[in-house]
């Protein structure tokens, strides 16, 4: 994927770096573009190219026509200072418009300069990601810098994505909606409606959410930064729901900081949470408290403070889609596929929504069996409606999830202004994304099992779709490969699908790095065998005779070898350790064996 990156990004014909994909140039997509690049480099050690005189030779070779070890970090220094500049106004605020990203929910009607420069949580999300990833870089590779001009180019790109850095958590902090609403509204009746999974009365329903609220109604009350307070919340008759909007919302308080980043433009968003949007923005905060953001100092005094404020926002977040999803201690209303949005419209893309919140929060919380048990079979039959391991049948309704996708109509702005919408096309990439991320953190062998399957029929659905000719090969998204009778054009790369499928395969790279996950049964019985290897060793150390170097010597002493090692595993990798005791019997019954035979001789 890296050299199909660098080959569109600096092809031959433009001296330039290459910016633009299908859906033309926008803060997103040109921050999509350099995360495929800047992303794997930042949460995968083998792939860095901070440090010149350590980048490996493979990498090398993919990115050959962006230079050499020197020179490819230099570019990429470059490119994303021209990326700050761009996305930057001449007043300093940093852009975080939707552009090209938005469309009109009419297609014969067109979208105003003024809604398409709307700021919008995609943006916010991709800016924290790439400044995040930008000054980790920046660290590291100063340390091999020694020309001032240079350093002094560094400086300016950590300053400015700093910055940048800082307005995005703003904007997103901004964006975090509390809606309040009563329970015969509409909002409630549909709520209501699918939460009661086993006909009971509405009262009961009710109480039973309210009850599993309380938590996160009460420290709803100490997000106050960012957020227009709704006194209407502290009464318990009131329904309500927490999340992200799709943008900076209405009424939304200006923030006060310290920071330099110009100005907070007034919300329109409507205060309301979009599952598509919240699903974004969670996985942003986690990124503002990854290992490497921690290690790496990469947030001054005011980003943490705002980094504190926005992980209670994705507590509560993920407290309550959790709590709503598993409201019922018979059927969860998440098993009730598919999932029924509070405005009435459902939606299998919405159930994995849902499921990518609340496997979250089960494996922060290190959550039952049971609970893991069901959300994968939740999984599992997403697959299966998503056609991921089906075969796609001419005039399937499951072909238009993937293409032309879901479209989300965006509430807010001005009245008598085209309404706008967003497309997400991406959903097996996030089903993939999801199970390789549950699989990871599961310590639950038959469920991770469960997931792989699952993520392994998810990656070879997403390996077809990749386009295969012109200059945009090896990259995404081309689903007339996979869909019947549908056309779409592949010239150029979809920046938003292939840098999912990045986030993907870091995810991915993250699984096979945790440790095996250690199986109690295992251990017993590596434990049960390294005991009769080790006694039947004892057996043959006193019985054995023979002078050092003998054959029979130096077989002892390769078996003493493997009963060390095993018994050294043996907790951390039960497997291995019943491997070498298993082998280490063996040898020991070939001696068995050999002395046997000699005996009968004499």
């Amino acid at each position: 994927m890296w050299q199909a990156v660098a080959r569109f990004s600096r092809r031959e014909e433009h001296e330039r770096w290459s910016w633009g994909g299908r859906d033309g140039r926008n803060s997103i997509s040109d921050a999509e573009q350099l995360l495929c690049l800047m992303y794997p480099a930042a949460e995968v050690s083998i792939f860095g190219l901070d440090a010149p005189d350590e980048t490996a030779e493979d990498v090398l070779t993919a990115l050959k026509l962006m230079g050499d070890a020197r020179e490819i970090p230099r570019l990429l220094v470059k490119v994303i200072g021209e990326y700050m500049r761009t996305y930057t106004s001449e007043s300093g605020t940093p852009i975080f418009a939707g552009g090209s990203y938005f469309q009109p929910a009419d297609p014969d009607v067109e979208l105003t300069p003024e809604q398409r420069s709307l700021d919008v949580v995609d943006s916010f999300a991709t800016s924290i990601s790439l400044s995040l990833a930008t000054l980790g870089f920046l660290k590291v590779f100063a340390r091999s810098v020694t020309r001032q001009e240079t350093r002094r180019e560094l400086e300016e790109l950590e300053e400015v994505t700093s910055t940048r850095l800082t307005a995005a958590m703003i904007g997103l902090l901004r964006s975090f909606a509390v809606n309040v609403f009563k329970p015969a509204s509409s909002y409630g009746r549909a709520l209501v409606r699918t939460l009661n999974q086993s006909g009971q009365s509405d009262r009961m329903v009710l109480a039973e959410l309210n009850r599993r609220l309380q938590e996160v109604r009460a420290s709803l009350r100490d997000a106050v930064l960012g957020v227009s307070q709704d006194e209407r919340l502290d009464d318990e008759n009131m329904l309500f729901e927490c999340g992200f909007s799709w943008g900076v919302v209405e009424d939304a308080p200006v923030i006060e900081t310290p920071e330099s980043v110009g100005e907070q433009p007034a919300g329109v968003a409507l205060g309301a949470p979009y599952l598509y949007f919240t699903v974004v923005a969670i996985d942003s905060i986690a990124d503002l408290s990854s290992e490497r953001s921690r290690v790496l100092g990469l947030l001054n005094a005011e980003q943490q403070r705002l980094a504190q404020a926005l992980q209670l926002r994705w507590d509560l977040t993920m407290g309550y889609w959790s709590a709503v999803a598993r409201a019922t201690s018979g059927r969860w209303p998440l098993e009730d596929i598919p999932w029924r949005t509070t405005d009435n419209v459902e939606s299998d893309y919405f159930s994995l929504l849902v499921v990518a919140v609340v496997l979250q929060e089960l494996l922060t919380r290190r959550a039952t069996d049971d609970d893991l048990t069901r959300t994968v079979a939740v999984l599992e039959e997403l697959a299966v409606r998503g056609r991921i391991n089906r075969r796609f049948a001419e005039g399937d309704p499951s072909i238009g999830l993937h293409f032309p996708g879901v479209r989300l109509g965006l509430s807010g702005g001005k009245a008598d202004a085209p309404r706008i919408s967003w497309q997400v096309t991406d959903f097996a990439a996030l089903l993939l994304k999801r199970t390789l991320r549950a699989a990871g953190l599961s310590r639950n062998i038959v469920a991770r099992d469960r997931l792989l399957a699952v993520a392994e029929d998810a990656l070879g659905h997403m390996w077809q779709r990749r386009i295969s000719t012109g200059t945009s090969a090896g990259l995404w998204d081309d689903p007339s490969a996979l869909f019947p009778k549908v056309t779409a054009n592949a010239e150029l790369p979809s920046w938003y699908m292939t840098e999912r499928m990045i986030e993907c395969l870091i995810t991915a790279a993250r699984t096979v790095s945790q440790p095996p996950i250690i199986s109690p049964s295992l251990i017993e019985t590596a434990t049960d065998l390294l005991g009769e290897a080790e006694h039947l060793f004892s057996q043959y150390q006193l019985e054995a005779g023979g002078e050092n170097g003998s054959a029979i010597h130096r077989t002892l002493l390769r078996i003493e070898t493997m009963l060390g090692r095993a018994r050294m595993v043996l907790r951390e990798r039960p497997g291995t350790a019943n491997a070498l005791a298993s082998e280490a019997l063996r040898a020991l019954d070939e001696l068995t064996v050999a002395r046997q035979d000699a005996a009968r001789i004499v």
